[in-house]
């Protein structure tokens, strides 16, 4: 039998005892029969489907069956603190077999930009005017909102084509603006 590694044995425990909290809480509310439509028939408990391999994991599962529901939630933050892990049910059984297959660092892919975004760093007074024009034009807006974006620098362009981006911001420098691409 393999031996797993230790974050996934963390993560197999979070997911557990996220498991377990989870099922406190709806064994904690305990609906009418004639109401909810539920059977009145207490529940019989679930015999686990698989046989316990060591006395420590058998302690563990033990331990945690008496745990309350905030001690269960205090022991996933503290997992998660003390492992570096997160333990949102959204990852489940995919979170254990990426960190079975190998950390995420090891499989760094460079990742080409394509989508960029122009600054409006300052523009003179004497150029006000011309800058104003400029960006009705670039961005197809009335003279009011216009003069607002040059009166109040920062990001006129957002996540537009490299070439749409170098040409507004040509045509903002032949008017006497100051302008970064980011």
């Amino acid at each position: 039998m393999a031996r797993r590694s230790p974050l996934a044995s963390v993560l197999a425990l979070v997911a557990l005892a996220s498991t377990l909290a989870s099922w406190w809480f709806r064994s904690c509310q305990q609906p009418s029969g004639f109401v909810s439509g539920f059977s009145a028939v207490p529940r019989h408990t679930r015999v686990p489907a698989v046989a316990m391999q060591s006395e420590k994991v058998d302690a563990i599962v033990a331990s945690l069956k008496e745990l309350t529901l905030l001690e269960a939630s205090e022991l996933v933050k503290a997992i998660e603190e003390t492992f570096g892990v997160d333990a949102s049910a959204s990852g489940g059984g995919m979170m254990m077999m990426a960190a079975a297959a190998g950390p995420a660092e090891e499989v760094e892919e460079k990742v080409e930009k394509t989508e960029f975004d122009l600054i409006l760093k300052e523009v003179p007074k004497d150029k006000k005017i011309a800058c104003i024009k400029v960006v009705r034009t670039l961005l197809e807006l009335g003279l009011k909102e216009a003069k607002e974006r040059v009166d109040d620098p920062g990001k006129l362009m957002e996540a537009q084509p490299k070439a749409k981006v170098e040409e507004a911001m040509k045509l903002l420098m032949e008017a006497g603006a100051k302008c970064e691409i980011v």
